[in-house]
């Protein structure tokens, strides 16, 4: 059991394909939605954000890699309104029903925009960005994307960046096995399910990629749910605390 789970599975998620079933893959974006608001991911991403959003004066672009549906974007939307700060949200996704269901699905909030673009183009078309957010998005990327990624964050971004994404351990592997099969997921949240924690993180291994991303201002930190949030600071002032 114990070399299973030492390093990171390459195995592609089937959520990775540009060709899926509309239907199926509508219905496995409500399936993720139900999943993080009711194990606290939208809450755990909200908790990094709110450590970089804190002036009242700025608008801050906020640009969520891997956006799904849109629904993280209408949280941050959500609490953005009631603190009275000022965000302007791009979702970003390569595959273009998902920006479709985006765009229904994010319809009252003017603040939200939808891009169907391969993130990396987004990235190198130099949009001026404060924070880029990435929720169960760079488990499905190879060491060497990550690095590339991160060295975007510090060279690139004005604020800072929130990482929320897995823990890699048999638990949180056979939990996700056995809750897709209970809750009667669909075809693809019972295949990505496991395969995503398989291809998911241990903290040493996300620290050596930040260091070799030149980071050195940021907190990671273990949450409920096989969770991992990294907050990063990437401007020249203030230093990121607990």
């Amino acid at each position: 059991m114990s070399t299973k789970f030492k390093h990171r599975s390459n195995e592609k998620e089937l959520l990775d394909e540009t060709n899926i079933q509309q239907d199926l893959l509508f219905k496995n974006l409500r399936e993720l939605d139900i999943l993080n608001r009711t194990t606290g991911g939208h809450a755990i991403s909200l908790k990094g954000l709110k450590k970089l959003v804190t002036d009242h004066s700025k608008t801050y672009h906020i640009v969520d890699l891997g956006c799904g549906s849109g629904d993280s974007l209408r949280t941050i939307a959500d609490w953005a309104r009631e603190n009275n700060f000022n965000v302007k949200l791009t979702g970003v996704d390569m595959n273009a029903d998902i920006i479709e269901y985006l765009r229904n699905h994010c319809s009252a909030y003017p603040e939200i925009t939808g891009i169907n673009a391969y993130y990396q183009h987004f990235l190198d078309g130099n949009t001026p960005i404060d924070i880029v957010h990435c929720s169960l998005f760079c488990h499905h990327l190879n060491e060497d994307e990550l690095i590339k990624l991160f060295t975007y964050f510090s060279e690139k971004v004005t604020t800072g960046f929130v990482i929320n994404d897995l823990q890699r351990n048999w638990l949180a592997y056979y939990s996700a096995w056995l809750f897709t099969r209970l809750l009667n997921g669909t075809r693809l949240a019972k295949n990505d399910g496991p395969i995503s924690v398989l291809r998911a993180f241990k903290i040493s291994e996300l620290k050596i990629l930040l260091e070799k991303a030149n980071i050195k201002n940021y907190i990671i930190q273990k949450n409920r749910f096989f969770r991992i949030l990294i907050v990063g600071k990437t401007s020249n002032y203030g230093t990121i605390t607990a």
